[in-house]
């Protein structure tokens, strides 16, 4: 019984890694056209500001359960998102 819990387990996190590279990747491309088109002109400041805050609940989240993939994936994306606000401010 404790082998299926931990091929469960480990399937679960091979799961939350690999939908945490998928999530965070998505923010790669707009901080990219930020940064070689220096405008941001189009970006909403406020939207990436709630989604750093839900991020960073996310990470606390992860912090407190010890689940690695979300600690990983919500601290990569909160770096992200916040290199997108500060490109925002820069050239918005």
């Amino acid at each position: 019984m404790n082998i299926a819990i931990d091929i469960l387990k480990n399937f679960s996190d091979i799961i939350g890694l690999i939908a945490g590279i998928i999530t965070t990747s998505a923010l790669v491309p707009q901080a990219i056209k930020i940064y070689r088109g220096k405008s941001a002109k189009d970006i909403s400041l406020t939207m990436f500001v709630f989604l750093a805050i839900g991020i960073a609940l996310w990470f606390i989240y992860g912090l407190i359960i010890g689940e690695i993939p979300l600690i990983l994936a919500n601290f990569v994306s909160l770096l992200l998102t916040f290199s997108i606000i500060l490109m925002k401010i820069k050239y918005g």
